[in-house]
């Protein structure tokens, strides 16, 4: 299968980093093509123009290679970090423009847009990988998980990718390096789970 994999963080020694280099070799190892992006070591250009907003947009080649590369993807990993309830900016300027009409939703015959898109993402699986410095109970009672709200709801679930699996790490800033080993071994556990060796995504 092929898997798309996108990093956002901008430190190359943060936990994100070894999350995603885990993640990347636990596919491989299951036998999967990975296409792997590390938007701030690309330099990701995360500003949506207004000649790119409609359906049937000239694209610059660096995001026509992206939409591509998300079209044709078995399986989706999203690795970021929660900042402010919200994935970092560079991250939410590739859902602008990647996950864009055509490529991953489009509106029905006679829909102008006011009604609710159907899904084109062939990838039957999106797992997101979170880091946070904030406790689960508080994240989820007192600000109401909004990630969670965000990847399913609002973009993997509009975009017809029905399997959906997200792992938060925290309190990532005082947590030991047992604490991370372990969580590593999680990451490989889930994507040995959701894409494993025969090929199929569950």
């Amino acid at each position: 299968m092929q898997i798309s994999v996108i990093l956002a963080h901008p430190d190359p020694a943060s936990f994100n980093h070894a999350i995603a280099q885990a993640a990347i070799d636990a596919l491989k190892a299951n036998g999967h093509t990975v296409f792997f992006h590390d938007l701030y070591q690309e330099k990701f250009n995360p500003l949506l123009s207004g000649k790119e907003i409609a359906k049937g947009a000239t694209l610059p080649v660096a995001i026509k290679n992206h939409c591509k590369e998300i079209a044709a993807a078995d399986g989706i990993v999203i690795v970021h970090p929660n900042w402010w309830g919200q994935p970092p900016a560079i991250l939410k300027g590739w859902v602008d423009r990647v996950i864009r009409p055509g490529v991953a939703y489009e509106f029905r015959e006679g829909d102008n847009g006011e009604g609710v898109p159907k899904g084109l993402l062939k990838a039957r699986a999106a797992l997101v990988f979170n880091t946070s410095n904030t406790a689960t109970q508080r994240e989820k009672y007192f600000f109401g998980d909004p990630l969670g709200t965000i990847w399913k709801n609002c973009i993997f679930g509009l975009c017809g990718v029905a399997g959906f699996h997200r792992r938060m790490f925290n309190v990532i800033v005082t947590s030991s390096d047992i604490e991370r080993k372990n969580w590593l071994h999680t990451v490989r556990q889930d994507i040995d789970i959701l894409f494993s060796k025969d090929d199929t995504v569950r």
